[in-house]
């Protein structure tokens, strides 16, 4: 079976994407690592990459898809860059902001709401029998997201994605506050290979979305299975 690894958000989140990773789970072979907590040295994505390459190592991956969720889309862009011939197909959902624009525009989205109501429509739980994820890491959020805050304004990021060579597919939803469009744009120019699909009346988390959650996971799982003869 294909292998596919997963990538939670936050940064600090662990477990937030189980659900994801369980509706996977009939088609591919499935890992969805917590990543490193809090604790010790400042947390950086470099530390993240490290660990991801790590983990494929011991498992003996070769070229999964990374399937990255928000802060997870980032992450894996973050890891095929570093190691391009490690990695397989990527899939970026509710991809995180790379530029100040696409910042600007995603405080605006939020507004007065609360951060947990603009992220998402007509959410539902669809695996109620899931254990809850653990304690969200604030620390792990701070020092991960500041590491990246720098690498973007030092002009790391996105110019390194132009070493990224696989396939790359955005899935976004046209209420989530993170601006698909924009976000796209900013990453268009390093990844001229990259697919985009958005949906209407969807929030951050298509796969909890009434209105679009099986158009969501057949779209995923035909693409991720039209790419594993050249990459899985």
């Amino acid at each position: 079976m294909t292998n596919v690894i997963v990538l939670h958000g936050g940064p600090g989140a662990p477990g937030d994407v189980d659900d994801l990773a369980f509706g996977l789970a009939d088609a591919f072979t499935v890992l969805a690592p917590h990543q490193r907590p809090s604790g010790g040295a400042p947390l950086t994505v470099a530390r993240h990459v490290e660990d991801l390459r790590e983990l494929l190592a011991t498992r003996g991956l070769h070229r999964p898809a990374l399937v990255g969720s928000s802060w997870g889309a980032m992450l894996a862009l973050a890891f095929a860059a570093a190691y391009p011939d490690l990695a397989g197909p990527l899939v970026l959902i509710g991809c995180g902001t790379f530029d100040e624009g696409a910042r600007a525009q995603f405080r605006a989205a939020i507004g007065e709401r609360k951060i947990e109501e603009a992220m998402r429509l007509y959410y539902y739980d669809p695996f109620p029998a899931l254990p809850e994820p653990p304690v969200f890491d604030e620390r792990a959020n701070a020092e991960t997201w500041a590491d990246m805050l720098r690498l973007q304004k030092e002009g790391v990021y996105p110019r390194a994605f132009a070493s990224i060579r696989g396939p790359v597919l955005m899935l976004h939803g046209a209420a989530d506050p993170h601006p698909g469009r924009m976000i796209l744009a900013s990453l268009r120019p390093c990844l001229p290979q990259i697919e985009y699909r958005e949906w209407e009346r969807c929030g951050h988390y298509p796969w909890r979305e009434k209105s679009v959650r099986d158009e969501f996971f057949a779209t995923l799982k035909a693409w991720l299975w039209n790419q594993r003869s050249s990459n899985l």
